[in-house]
């Protein structure tokens, strides 16, 4: 299983109703965003899910929705969030909505990558009831093991550069397949491990 995707014993089955109550849904979010403005909307604008991605998500039995904990100041997130948002729009058993961290920090810290860090984007797979199952975050598990290891190993400045070129060349191709691979195994396509 990719390192991104983690069926964590601690959250699964946790039910998020009330969060997924409180969050909104991706373009109402995006109309409200102060930072990276120009960067969100032409990222959203270009973003697309792969229809052979659309048609796996579909095929998975039951209704799905994702919560996105971000914030608007999270390059990370312009380069995953669109794309994953257009899997949701396209795939008529895909709902998604996001919050705000900062905000839901209970959530967040329920979320740490590594057990440690605030990191985000976390995309939170609930079933139809609200019961979570499974979360991904906060970068795709090629990117998120090249930053851990050899990207440690450059300057700051440098380290971001290649990010961003990463995504670039991804065009959000590796975070939709994470997400579409969760919802699979969440629904009874994979070994949940």
């Amino acid at each position: 299983m990719p390192p991104s995707i983690h069926f964590d014993p601690a959250t699964r089955g946790a039910d998020r109703t009330a969060d997924w109550d409180a969050a909104v849904p991706f373009e109402p979010w995006l109309a409200a965003a102060e930072d990276l403005v120009d960067l969100w909307t032409s990222a959203y604008g270009r973003a697309s899910a792969d229809p052979a991605m659309v048609a796996r998500a579909e095929d998975v039995v039951g209704e799905w929705k994702l919560i996105v904990l971000t914030e608007d100041w999270c390059l990370d997130a312009t380069a995953t969030v669109p794309p994953v948002a257009r899997l949701a729009e396209a795939a008529r058993n895909v709902e998604l909505r996001v919050l705000d961290r900062d905000d839901h920090l209970d959530l967040m810290d329920a979320h740490l990558t590594h057990g440690r860090a605030r990191s985000i984007p976390v995309v939170i797979l609930l079933d139809a009831s609200g019961a979570e199952r499974a979360w991904w975050g906060p970068r795709p598990s090629d990117l998120q093991m090249w930053f851990e290891g050899a990207g440690q190993e450059i300057e700051k400045e440098a380290r971001y550069r290649e990010l961003r070129k990463w995504y670039a060349r991804d065009r959000g191709a590796s975070t939709v397949r994470e997400v579409v691979e969760m919802i699979e195994r969440a629904g009874g396509g994979g070994a949940i491990g």
